[in-house]
């Protein structure tokens, strides 16, 4: 069952009631509530431009699709955990919404560099893995996650090779890439208060090392890669 509750009765008296705003006690799991909340709709967007960059050049040139592969099992097998886990909605809803936007990527980059059929395939195919793991046991689930780690960090990895190799990042978008680290970071937090998992807590923190890791890329290739961006743009005139 999913859990929305933002506050306890109690604190819910003492800071709204009586305005105690000196309780920390009661301050601190609100501020980490509502910080989930902001993470999850922020998730609701933040891989759009990705989404958008790749369809309006029509091209997935430098993204890795084995890399989104692997971020969309590591997405899926931390949603489907947390959800059996009955952790509170508020520390794992933006799965929800990313996993949708890493499924429409994958799609994407599938259409463009292998066709249309294989495209709509793998949407069907991940639609019905979903569906079975949704229904699996948490004990299983939880080794799933336990594998998480290096599942999410094979997936980024892949892509920061991907970008040393090309010089560049291609049609990676840097918006998407610091709106997730700032994300994958935050998570670190609410996943200490909301659910004291050290499995969701590690794997959050090797997800963040490795999308820092990625964001210094888009900064240190930003000037190779909007030449590239242009250069293109010209021949296509």
């Amino acid at each position: 069952m999913l859990q929305f509750d933002l506050t306890t009765p109690k604190c819910f008296q003492e800071l709204f009631i009586s305005f105690n705003l000196n309780n920390f006690d009661c301050l601190r799991p609100l501020f980490f509530k509502v910080l989930g909340i902001a993470i999850i709709m922020g998730s609701t967007l933040v891989k759009i431009p990705q989404v958008l960059k790749i369809w309006s050049s029509r091209s997935s040139e430098g993204l890795s699709l084995l890399g989104t592969l692997l971020e969309l099992l590591s997405l899926t097998a931390c949603g489907c955990y947390s959800y059996a886990s009955g952790f509170p909605f508020t520390s794992y809803g933006e799965i929800i919404f990313l996993s949708l936007q890493t499924t429409l990527i994958a799609a994407l980059i599938l259409k463009y560099s292998r066709g249309s059929l294989l495209s709509l395939g793998f949407i069907v195919v991940y639609g019905g893995l979903l569906s079975f793991a949704l229904k699996l046991p948490r004990d299983t689930l939880w080794m799933g996650q336990a594998a998480n780690i290096p599942i999410a960090v094979s997936g980024k990895a892949l892509q920061v090779i991907a970008n040393y190799r090309n010089g560049h990042t291609g049609q990676l978008s840097a918006l998407t890439v610091f709106l997730i680290a700032f994300g994958s970071g935050a998570r670190i937090l609410t996943s200490i208060s909301e659910t004291g998992d050290k499995t969701i807590i590690m794997s959050y923190v090797a997800t963040t090392a490795v999308n820092l890791l990625l964001a210094l890329q888009v900064i240190y290739y930003w000037k190779a890669s909007t030449t590239k961006s242009s250069k293109k743009k010209r021949k296509t005139h």
